[in-house]
């Protein structure tokens, strides 16, 4: 899985891939808008704090804060909904997302930086 890991004091996004599911195994079942500690992931962020913004999975669907389930569900959006663009006024789309809970079927997970390391 590969981890989208954003820092919003200075804008800067890495993608840093882990194969292990072990070290990933803290963040499975947890929603979004979780913090969790970035120790799992090895010494470089030892001490930080991180929080699940969201991600996709292997099929490139968005997850949608509020869809309490970790799979896919096909729900009808209309404008001003997130994951949606009207086209033209007055249109609704039933679109398929992912829900907010984390899982290991995920390509991508985006995390914000809460709290800096030890480190740094």
């Amino acid at each position: 899985m590969k981890l989208m890991i954003a820092n919003p004091a200075t804008g800067q996004h890495k993608v840093f891939e882990f194969d292990d599911d072990n070290k990933l195994r803290p963040f499975f079942d947890k929603r979004m808008a979780t913090e969790v500690e970035g120790d799992c992931l090895g010494d470089e962020f030892k001490g930080y704090v991180l929080r699940i913004s969201g991600g996709n999975d292997k099929q490139g669907f968005p997850m949608k804060q509020g869809v309490l389930t970790n799979n896919r569900v096909r729900l009808l959006f209309k404008k001003g909904m997130s994951c949606f663009r009207e086209r033209r006024k007055g249109c609704r789309k039933r679109k398929s997302v992912r829900g907010c809970i984390v899982g290991p079927d995920l390509a991508v997970m985006n995390l914000l930086i809460v709290k800096k390391g030890d480190a740094d």
